[in-house]
């Protein structure tokens, strides 16, 4: 009978799933999959995106190098709108239609996760302050959460926007929490009485080697470096820098996910970005999508560490948390004269397998206990 129960059983993922972004999508891909593995029935379901708490500035320097840059590069601009439109193609192998939205919670377990879906002072117009996101709104049986983030959310700045108590309500309100960084563990933990779970983002839970819908031979026609990281996000030292490394060891440097001023943009769909990252020469990112697949490729990696300070969107929150999880931290750039010492070795995997096999053990004996309802 509770076999039975569990095959009918309704489960609903909100997350970042309709995000342009290879690691978005591939988080939300592998959560829905694994979910599934259960016999559960899986859908999507949407937010309602709020107003930022804190909006972009409209004249700074930044953005008036971003048009100056995209006068220089309108090819490349185009290339990565084409990109964009093509992406959105993808979400039919979610479940869904672009155009279709989804806000039905009556499901017997929300999932909430995984991806920053708690990171409430972030000023993408994207996202912004959503209370959906933290089930605020949700009709379902039981609320949870898996491997979600507060990004670079702090309880300072909750403070700041007078937030902190209606944050902690939400999380209040949740059956059980998992997140994915201990800068969030920390946060749920102050905020409310739910003990918090850490567990792997869904990239490093699910087996994509094994998926059929994945192609593994793709690869550029050049021994290649990968520049993989948002657009108009690596500077001008960090470019020249590279474009000198790749010169030294003959390779090209192609750039997936965004746009830079060194490299070539290649359009590349979800189920071939792993390809090109298992076939790289060596993959430099500042991302934490970016980083983890080049763990789960075994690739030759380096990745930027950069803090949060004086406003800037840092990401050592959740980067040096990932690499100290998987025994890597030496793979991490804090200076630039790092980056050329990291690239001479590949690291050794060992470890690592044996620590996400661990993991993965983990995080679907918590999702096979908290998916079911007593």
């Amino acid at each position: 009978n509770k076999q039975k129960k569990a095959k009918e059983m309704k489960i609903g993922i909100m997350s970042m799933q309709r995000i342009v972004n290879y690691g978005s999508y591939l988080q939300a891909y592998g959560l829905k999959k694994s979910i599934e593995k259960f016999n559960h029935n899986v859908q999507f379901i949407d937010y309602h995106a709020g107003k930022p708490l804190s909006a972009l500035p409209t004249l700074s320097k930044q953005n008036k190098l971003k048009k100056f840059f995209l006068k220089r590069h309108k090819f490349s601009l185009f290339r990565l709108k084409i990109f964009q439109k093509k992406f959105k193609n993808y979400f039919n192998n979610l479940g869904f239609a672009d155009n279709e939205f989804n806000y039905n919670t009556e499901v017997d377990v929300l999932v909430i996760g995984s991806d920053e879906v708690f990171n409430c002072c972030q000023k993408s117009e994207l996202v912004g302050y959503a209370p959906d996101l933290f089930g605020a709104n949700s009709n379902a049986k039981k609320l949870i959460s898996y491997a979600a983030s507060f990004g670079n959310t702090s309880i300072v700045q909750l403070d700041l926007f007078d937030k902190t108590e209606e944050v902690s309500n939400w999380l209040g309100r949740f059956d059980t929490i998992s997140v994915r960084d201990l800068n969030s563990y920390n946060i749920v933990k102050t905020l409310c009485n739910n003990q918090p779970f850490i567990h792997i983002d869904p990239v490093l839970l699910y087996d994509f080697e094994n998926d059929r819908h994945f192609l593994w031979d793709k690869k550029y026609k050049k021994n290649y470096l990968i520049l993989y990281a948002y657009s108009f996000r690596m500077s001008d030292s960090e470019c020249a820098f590279i474009k000198q490394y790749a010169k030294r060891k003959n390779l090209k440097i192609i750039t997936i996910g965004g746009i830079q001023k060194v490299g070539k943009f290649i359009s590349c769909n979800p189920f071939e970005v792993l390809s090109y990252f298992k076939n790289a020469d060596c993959i430099v990112t500042d991302t934490f999508h970016g980083t983890i697949f080049s763990i789960i490729t075994h690739s030759n990696f380096a990745t930027i560490i950069r803090p949060s300070i004086n406003g800037a969107y840092g990401n050592e929150e959740k980067l040096k948390y990932l690499l100290e999880t998987f025994n890597m931290s030496n793979r991490a750039v804090e200076s630039l004269k790092d980056m050329e010492i990291i690239l001479q070795n590949k690291p050794s995997y060992i470890e690592a397998d044996e620590i996400l096999h661990c993991e993965r053990d983990i995080a679907t004996k918590y999702l096979s206990e908290s998916l079911n309802i007593e």
